[in-house]
């Protein structure tokens, strides 16, 4: 089951989130008291893996200006207690198969589960599954006289169904589906869909920030009160998780008698923490965590001055110093702490979703870049994550599709704003972000263009590496020729698909001396993010081209500024090895005006020999073999990219 979206009302610093789109990968980027970490609490309320931390308290969560007046409403029944968070999952396989298993094939009609809870503190759910079908196939599964069966196919609800059954002679099958409907329940297929086959599915959330860091030394009697009067501190779940991860019990490190024993098996399971942390801690790959378990002295920390004590310190084999581990830096902390809780969760195989507010914060900006790697190799591939953060460092720039953008405008007002304006609102466009909200998102574009040199004064923004090598090559053609190619004030900035461009755009365009122009891909479905860019004023209009205006075709990519037999001899000539047979013209439909999705048509019911098509090789065996190619280009070709080349040199500055 994965979660897909989620919206959060009257929590906090939040009225109404607006819908929160979750991938394997979220991120919430927003500046401070924007409310991020609100909606992570909220979430997490569903179903915690800390049970004690499941409940809604109206004194301290509803929002503070208008909690007397929703009191007094709900009191006086004008307004029934509000639902705080409602989160919709996707139904994987096996979940839909354990449904039909008792109800029948496709009674589902949505593979879609939402939850819901509010300051009733009772979980609702929403699921659609057919009832009618369900007793359906309740009754054809069964041997049962026809008479009977007209019965149960005419009846309307469930209640009457149960009642036919009741009333009926009872048979062997009879009381075979009697007790199957008293299993079912008064309440019917849903809710025993739900309750019975599903919940026990619903993903469990482990929400983790700074306050759940190991402090390195704890009194063992003073922790085993706390487990068992449920008080557990924040801090108190790492190091639970550590000696868990040992394979030992809290009552055992009591045990004065076994004290080494478990010593070595604490420090195999430290030695095993350590390793994985090092492989994704760049700023010291020479540490290594040491457990010691010993009777309290006089002189420890006053609350640890009786009973057993456990101790982590961290040794570093280059300074051949011994430190507490309450000591390190505050990142080293933050990532052995989450990896003390979440190696023994993982250990159960629960089905875990990854709540963590801002990540890494104390990390140098390298050790996020760490941290990200970490998310990415080790935790996306079990679990989806959904991370808070404010840094720069800690936003991907190669998967800014996963930004969620939060801020309050409520706290950047002078005025106090209608309710519908006011509070937490998570925004996906880009276009709609403060500045102060865009600020990381800025900061690592910057880093990741800081690495690529691909920016200038003059910047000709494109989708991908194939419009530039084919721009360059054929602006060099139309300049020996004697006609007008693209200036070479123009750098041309690929920016990996048509998904980035709105983006790449809106961070830098209203960076101070800065051009930007845009030529992209057209398709009807990016109409409205083509338009997105110059309604939002980001651009002037003119600055915003598509190869389709170039063509007269109502779409068009790059490729289709060329004849459409010449590029199909690229393709041929490139891919010689990989074709089952060479294409031919007749071979591709004429009405599909992109010739990319033609070919992609083509080779579905021609699958290639080797490999896979992709249009960078053809852009780089053009470049390559230009010299030869040149007398292949038509003058329609020629005059296309020409008017094209006028067109963005009139935009220089």
């Amino acid at each position: 089951m994965k979660l897909q979206t989620y919206r959060v009302h009257e929590y906090r610093s939040v009225w109404d989130s607006g819908p929160i789109e979750v991938g394997e990968v979220t991120c919430l980027v927003g500046k401070n008291e924007a409310g991020k970490t609100s909606l992570l609490h909220a979430l997490s309320r569903i179903n915690p893996i800390e049970p004690e931390k499941a409940k809604f308290d109206v004194d301290l969560d509803y929002p503070r200006r208008e909690v007397g007046d929703y009191q007094h409403d709900v009191e006086t029944g004008k307004r029934k207690p509000a639902v705080v968070v409602a989160a919709t999952f996707g139904l994987e396989d096996a979940e839909v198969k354990a449904v039909e298993a008792v109800f029948g094939a496709g009674v589902l009609r949505s593979h879609e589960l939402t939850i819901s809870k509010g300051y009733a503190n009772n979980r609702t759910f929403s699921i659609d599954l057919d009832e009618v079908a369900a007793r359906r196939h309740l009754i054809d599964g069964a041997e049962l006289v026809e008479p009977l069966k007209a019965q149960l196919h005419a009846a309307t609800s469930w209640p009457e169904f149960t009642g036919i059954l009741t009333a009926a002679e009872a048979s062997a099958e009879v009381l075979r589906l009697r007790t199957l409907t008293e299993q079912i329940g008064a309440n019917g297929p849903r809710s025993y869909a739900f309750s019975q086959l599903l919940d026990s599915r619903v993903p469990k959330f482990l929400y983790f920030d700074e306050y759940y860091q190991m402090t390195g030394h704890e009194n063992i009697q003073a922790l085993i009160a706390r487990r068992d009067s449920n008080t557990l501190k924040p801090q108190d779940h790492p190091l639970i998780g550590l000696i868990n991860l040992a394979r030992i019990k809290l009552e055992d490190l009591t045990n004065t008698q076994r004290t080494v024993e478990l010593v070595n098996k604490l420090q195999g399971a430290s030695n095993h923490l350590s390793k994985q942390v090092l492989k994704y801690w760049s700023q010291n790959k020479h540490l290594q965590l040491k457990i010691d378990v010993r009777e309290g002295k006089p002189q420890d920390p006053e609350h640890m001055r009786q009973g057993q004590n456990i101790w982590g310190r961290v040794y570093d084999q280059v300074h051949w110093a011994d430190t507490e581990l309450g000591s390190r830096s505050k990142g080293f902390i933050w990532f052995f702490s989450f990896l003390a809780w979440y190696e023994d969760v993982k250990r159960g195989g629960d089905n875990v979703i990854l709540l963590l507010d801002e990540p890494g914060l104390s990390l140098h900006g390298r050790a996020q870049a760490d941290l990200l790697r970490y998310i990415e190799v080790e935790l996306k591939p079990h679990h989806q994550v959904i991370y808070t953060t404010h840094s720069p460092f800690m936003v991907d720039p190669t998967h800014f599709d996963r930004v969620r953008i939060v801020q309050d405008a409520g706290i950047d007002s002078d005025q106090q704003l209608p309710q519908d304006e006011d509070g937490t609102k998570v925004l996906s466009n880009v276009f709609d972000g403060s500045d102060d909200s865009l600020f990381p998102l800025q900061g690592a574009l910057g880093y990741d263009i800081h690495q690529s040199l691909f920016v200038a004064p003059n910047t000709l923004v494109v989708e991908g590496a194939a419009d530039l090598l084919y721009l360059r090559a054929m602006s060099d053609v139309l300049e020996r020729a004697g006609k007008e190619g693209l200036s070479t004030k123009w750098v041309i900035t690929p920016v990996g698909g048509s998904g980035k461009v709105p983006t790449f755009v809106a961070l830098l365009a209203p960076q101070r001396g800065m051009n930007v122009a845009v030529l992209m891909d057209f398709q009807q479905r990016d109409a409205e993010s083509v338009e997105a860019i110059y309604k939002k004023k980001l651009l002037a209009k003119k600055s915003v081209l598509t190869y389709a205006a170039f063509t007269g075709g109502a779409e068009a990519d790059v490729e289709d500024m060329f004849d459409r037999a010449f590029y199909l001899n690229l393709v041929n000539l490139e891919y010689a090895a990989a074709l089952s047979s060479e294409i031919s013209i007749g071979d591709l439909n004429d009405k599909v005006p992109r010739v990319l999705k033609t070919i992609e048509q083509y080779l579905l019911a021609h699958p290639m020999k080797t490999g896979s098509f992709g249009h960078y090789r053809p852009a780089r065996y053009f470049t390559e073999n230009l010299k030869e190619l040149t007398f292949d280009i038509s003058t329609e070709t020629m005059d296309r990219f020409e008017v094209l080349c006028k067109a963005v040199n009139k935009l220089l500055k």
